[in-house]
C-alpha cells in the first residue's frame, strides 16, 4: 500500500455470512442445493428513454425483465473439527450485467458471484477459525446481491454507490462467543477478479450481539481501487445496527468514505469524500404478508460515487435520497411476490430534466 493510513473498524448489523434465501435441498455428500428464479417490471414517471436513472436491477423503464436464475451449492464445514467446505453460486439473467467483476467474463448475462473454499481449524471454544479463499460477498451493508434476501426489492443507494459487491481474496474469520465475532479480509480490490493495480485492499469487521434481538457491527476498509494507480487509497468506515421489536425490525446503517486525489475522480486535483445513512423498517402484517420501508440519503460531496453512474450526469458534487415501500407477499407456496413504490430525489435535474421521479415495480420470484 502506498501511504500509511489508520485502518478503521466499522459496525455492521449481522454476521457476515452468505445469504441462503431459500430452503435448501440435500444432495449426496452433504452438499446443499438451492436457488431462485425472478422476473420483474418497472415503470418511471421521468425515465430517460428506456432508462430508470440511478437504479441497478430495476434500470429499464416500461420493460419486463428476466432478472435472475440463481443456483447455489453449499457444503458447510464443521466448526468443531479440522474440516473443509465450499460455497458456489451461479447467476444467469439481466442482473448479472451490472454486478460482474472485472477479470471474469461469462458473457453479458452470466456471472459467478460467489465461489470460495473454507478451511476450519478447531478451537477450544468449539467455534473454530475459518480461512476462506475465493470470490466472497462483501462484509459491507445490509443488502446483498440476492434480491430475495433483502427487505425491499430494489437495491438502495448505499448498496449501489458506496459498497463493493464482492472481493476475490482470502478471509480469516472466527466467532469468539455468542456475543462477538470478527473477520479480516485481503482482496484484489472492489469487484475485481483480476487486480487492476499493484496493491491489495483490506477490509475488517467486528460483530457485537448484546442479546438475541440486537446486533451491531463495526467495519473499515483501506486500499487503492483505481486501475494502474496503487498510490491513491480509498478508505472508510461503516456502522450497521439491528433491533427486533415483536413483529417489527429496524436496521440503521451509516457510511463515511474518502478517496485520495487521482486521475479517475471528477476533480483529479483534490481528495473526494462521501457519506450516507439509511434506515429499514419491516413489519409482519400477517403470516404471509410483510411491509418493508426504506429511507436513505447519500451525500456524494465531490461526485466520486455517482458522476456518470447509471444514467446520472457527470458532476463534481451530488446529493441523492430515496423513500421505498415494498410488500412481501408469500401466499403462494415457494413464491415471493413484491409490489413496490419508490420516490427518488436528486440535487441535479437528472430525471428527464426533473429533480425527482416516482417508480412502480412488481417482482415475482420462485425459491427452490
Amino acid at each position: 500500500m502506498a501511504r500509511a493510513h489508520v485502518v478503521f473498524l466499522f459496525l455492521v448489523i449481522a454476521p457476515a455470512t452468505t445469504p441462503s434465501p431459500t430452503s435448501a435441498q440435500q444432495a449426496p455428500g452433504g452438499v446443499k442445493i438451492g436457488g431462485f428464479a425472478e422476473a420483474s417490471y418497472t415503470g418511471s414517471s421521468n425515465a430517460e428513454g428506456n432508462v430508470v436513472v440511478g437504479r441497478l436491477y430495476d434500470r429499464l423503464h416500461d420493460q419486463f425483465m428476466l432478472n435472475a436464475l440463481v443456483l447455489w451449492l453449499d457444503k458447510p464445514h464443521d466448526p468443531a473439527t479440522r474440516s473443509a467446505g465450499f460455497h458456489a453460486e451461479v447467476l444467469f439473467g439481466q442482473n448479472a450485467a451490472v454486478i460482474k467483476s472485472g477479470g471474469l467474463d461469462l458473457g453479458n448475462h452470466g456471472d459467478i458471484p460467489h465461489l470460495y473454499v473454507t478451511l476450519n481449524l478447531p478451537t477450544k471454544s468449539g467455534n473454530g477459525v475459518q480461512l476462506k479463499m475465493g470470490r466472497i460477498p462483501t462484509l459491507m451493508g445490509l443488502e446483498v446481491i440476492e434480491t430475495t434476501a433483502n427487505p425491499n426489492w430494489s437495491e438502495g443507494n448505499q448498496f449501489v454507490y458506496v459498497e463493493n459487491f464482492t472481493g476475490l481474496g482470502v478471509s480469516l474469520e472466527t466467532k469468539f462467543s455468542d456475543k462477538l465475532d470478527a473477520q479480516i479480509r485481503l482482496i484484489n480490490g472492489w469487484d475485481a477478479v483480476a487486480d487492476n493495480n499493484r496493491a491489495k485492499s483490506l477490509m475488517a469487521r467486528v460483530g457485537l450481539y448484546p442479546d438475541a434481538n440486537t446486533s451491531i457491527a463495526l467495519l473499515g476498509f483501506l486500499g487503492p481501487e483505481q486501475g494502474g494507480d496503487a498510490s491513491a487509497a480509498r478508505s472508510g468506515v461503516e456502522v450497521l445496527a439491528w433491533r427486533k421489536f415483536g413483529k417489527a425490525a429496524l436496521w440503521l446503517q451509516g457510511d463515511v468514505g474518502t478517496e485520495e486525489a487521482n486521475a479517475a475522480l471528477p476533480d483529479p486535483s483534490q481528495d473526494a469524500q462521501w457519506w450516507a445513512v439509511g434506515a429499514w423498517l419491516t413489519y409482519d402484517l400477517s403470516a404471509t404478508v410483510g411491509l418493508a420501508v426504506r429511507a436513505d440519503v447519500l451525500n456524494d460531496e465531490h461526485g466520486a460515487r455517482t458522476s456518470g453512474a447509471f444514467g446520472f450526469p457527470a458532476n463534481t458534487g451530488h446529493d441523492l435520497s430515496s423513500l421505498t415501500g415494498t410488500l412481501n407477499v408469500r401466499t403462494w407456496p415457494g413464491a415471493l411476490v413484491r409490489p413496490e413504490v419508490r420516490y427518488d430525489h436528486s440535487s441535479l435535474p437528472a430525471f428527464a430534466g426533473e429533480e425527482s421521479q416516482i417508480t412502480i415495480a412488481l417482482s415475482v420470484a420462485y425459491l427452490f
